[in-house]
């Protein structure tokens, strides 16, 4: 899809973004490969040339260690395949609240393999529902896209109980947007078109006018 010199490219832009952060360089080249691969994933959607299936959904927050994690989380578990998800962070973290990894395990969900990421553009450009949760205005704003604001408290340094309690609000959030998603669209009914009379057209009629 892409020339070896943006492939290039791209793996060492999310190698160095992560390494700024990362605190143990054991999985770092695993977790850059992830990165890249989902950005130019993101950048072949941007740019037509793989179609999207289902809406794509962008989470963003400050550190990505918390809101826009247990966000992206919930709604891949509820949406079973019929969104995809994104998180990010306008100033990422070096890992996931401890907290947050815990609250999230009550619910059967693991989130052992995932990282905060930085907020790219590709990411921005590839989402049809963009979600902020406290990042402020580091997010390019596209045409054409749904920009929301859940003014959600940040679970750092917070008990686990009050984690909890954030949880449960996202959770609730999370649940409604899908609905929003992935309702059917609304017939619309055709209009009948009158002859001169005021008789209903025949469908003869209706075909030649």
């Amino acid at each position: 899809m892409f020339s070896l010199q943006t492939v290039e490219r791209y793996v060492f832009e999310s190698y160095t973004a992560l390494r700024r952060t990362a605190t143990v360089d054991l999985h770092l080249t695993a977790l850059a490969h992830r990165f890249a691969a989902d950005r130019l994933r993101a950048l072949a959607q941007a740019e037509g040339v793989v179609a999207k299936e289902v809406p794509e959904v962008l989470f963003l927050c400050v550190h990505n260690a918390g809101r826009s994690q247990m966000a992206a989380a919930l709604l891949a578990k509820h949406a079973g395949g019929r969104v995809h998800v994104r998180s990010a962070g306008s100033m990422p973290a070096n890992a996931i609240n401890p907290a947050v990894t815990q609250v999230m395990a009550e619910l059967g969900i693991d989130l052992g393999q995932e990282f905060p990421k930085p907020l790219t553009d590709d990411v921005v450009a590839a989402a049809d529902v963009v979600v902020s949760m406290g990042c402020g205005d580091a997010c390019a704003i596209y045409p054409g896209k749904r920009y929301l604001d859940w003014p959600l408290e940040d679970p750092h340094g917070r008990s686990t109980e009050v984690v909890r309690r954030i949880r449960d609000v996202i959770d609730h959030r999370v649940q409604t947007l899908l609905t929003e998603l992935t309702a059917p669209a609304p017939t619309v009914k055709a209009p009948t078109v009158k002859a001169p009379t005021g008789q209903p057209l025949t469908a003869k009629e209706n075909h030649r006018g």
